[in-house]
């Protein structure tokens, strides 16, 4: 396992690695645990935009639906410029989650050195992620978030990420970018997988008098 995340380390560079999936997939716990095991920068467009709503007073997402595409790129795109960040690879959290933001996200991760080199896509259903929603409220370890109020909110997310984001997951699989993980099982066996298909990604890049 070491081994293999250095090879991916060495691999990735400054570049970044985009990870999606629906709400409660666990994009957030799995980039986290990606990043450092990478000396990596974690960037969360969920974390960003509530700090920014609190920050603006300008409340986008408490309804469930993405923040309009002009506040996203004002908001969330600098983060790429950002000379804290400069050299260190990014593994980012859903940027770029409605349909015609990837081309700037793409762009500005690559002007910012941190060109895109993957995207993960944890899948779980829409079943299981009103489950697993029903238990993190019982847990209540998902703090007092506006976007997860009620189930008809997150009924929204599920709506907007079916609709709006489904679309992005196909220009980067059209890309050759997309890469498939297995979020139904334990959290352990999904950063397995993460780290033997991004190895996978790792070995594809090699000559072939290498591989």
């Amino acid at each position: 396992m070491e081994e293999k995340i250095a090879s991916i380390k060495e691999w990735l560079g400054t570049g970044s690695i985009n990870i999606f999936g629906l709400p409660m997939s666990g994009k957030d716990t799995q980039g986290i645990r990606l990043a450092e095991a990478l000396g990596a920068k974690f960037l969360s467009s969920g974390l960003i935009v509530r700090a920014m709503e609190t920050q603006t007073k300008k409340f986008y997402s408490d309804k469930g639906a993405l923040i309009p595409t002009n506040v996203f790129y004002e908001w969330v795109l600098p983060y790429f410029e950002r000379r804290d960040l400069f050299d260190y690879p990014l593994i980012l959290s859903s940027i770029g989650r409605w349909y015609g933001e990837e081309n700037s996200v793409m762009s500005a991760a690559a002007s910012g050195g941190h060109e895109i080199k993957v995207v993960l896509l944890l899948n779980i259903s829409e079943a299981d992620a009103e489950k697993r929603f029903d238990v993190a409220k019982t847990l209540n370890d998902r703090g007092d978030r506006a976007d997860d109020k009620d189930i008809e909110i997150f009924r929204t997310r599920l709506e907007e990420f079916r609709t709006k984001t489904m679309p992005v997951l196909q220009h980067y699989q059209e890309l050759g970018l997309l890469v498939s993980i297995n979020g139904d099982q334990p959290r352990d066996a999904v950063f397995n997988e993460i780290v033997e298909k991004l190895y996978a990604k790792t070995l594809e890049s090699l000559p072939e008098t290498h591989i």
